[in-house]
């Protein structure tokens, strides 16, 4: 992975700035997102924070392309997101999902689809999230930290210039949020453009370098996280932040 890496620095990150031009999407007659428009150009960590039901997975699904706006465009580096760019990200969803195959064999199989690796590389790869020693166990048998392990793992097999996480650190142990973390600002570091989303206010001040707030469905904020936390433009940030409920 280092040479890879190094080369994937010396290009830079190329999809930025990514642009949600007055978005809108509905399902059902509901509407989830509300007129969304942003640019992130950023190379830190965005977070997404927002109550439960204020649109946050929604968001996350339409910049990978896994729903398609009823209005408005997603745009990466001015561009309609075409199987090229999407084959740049990967993501990360709260709920783990394994293949009924060995730790190594849900790598290897997810590299089979972009490019051939040497086993050498996959054995980093599970080192680097610590489950090398567990590389041929049945995948299904892991704790649910460590399955989340994995899923970051195979998400970064093909080097994404952009990794979205939904909430992937829920209810783990601190052992593997910790890992989590510690890789994410690795990542960073190496021109992989992350936006994540959590409602842990003690990660996002540990990770971000802006946030976006979202509640029902409309962009309420977009700061830099040191200014959100200390002056919210909205409201109901501010409210959230305070731990007060929000209608």
């Amino acid at each position: 992975m280092s040479d890879a890496n190094v080369t994937k620095t010396q290009l830079g990150f190329n999809l930025l700035p990514i642009e949600l031009c007055s978005v809108f999407f509905q399902k059902s007659g509901v509407r989830l997102i509300d007129g969304v428009s942003v640019t992130l150009n950023s190379r830190g960590i965005t977070v997404i924070l927002g109550p439960n039901g204020a649109g946050k997975s929604i968001l996350l699904r339409l910049l990978h392309g896994l729903e398609t706006p009823n209005e408005g465009t997603v745009l990466f580096k001015g561009v309609v997101a075409d199987e090229t760019i999407k084959r740049k990200q990967a993501m990360v969803f709260q709920n783990a999902v394994l293949l009924r195959r060995s730790v190594m064999e849900n790598l290897s199989f997810v590299a089979n689809l972009y490019k051939p690796q040497q086993p050498s590389n996959l054995l980093e790869l599970l080192a680097e999230v610590g489950l090398a020693e567990k590389q041929h166990m049945p995948a299904r048998r892991l704790s649910g930290g460590e399955k989340q392990r994995l899923c970051l793992a195979r998400a970064l097999i093909s080097q994404p210039e952009l990794l979205l996480l939904d909430e992937p650190t829920a209810s783990l142990d601190p052992y593997s949020v910790q890992m989590i973390e510690t890789l994410l600002i690795k990542l960073q570091h190496q021109n992989t453009k992350i936006i994540f989303i959590t409602h842990d206010l003690n990660q996002s001040r540990r990770l971000a370098e802006d946030i976006l707030f979202i509640y029902k469905g409309r962009l309420e904020a977009f700061q830099p996280a040191d200014s959100l936390f200390e002056k919210p433009d909205s409201e109901f940030a501010k409210a959230f932040i305070e731990g007060r409920l929000i209608f």
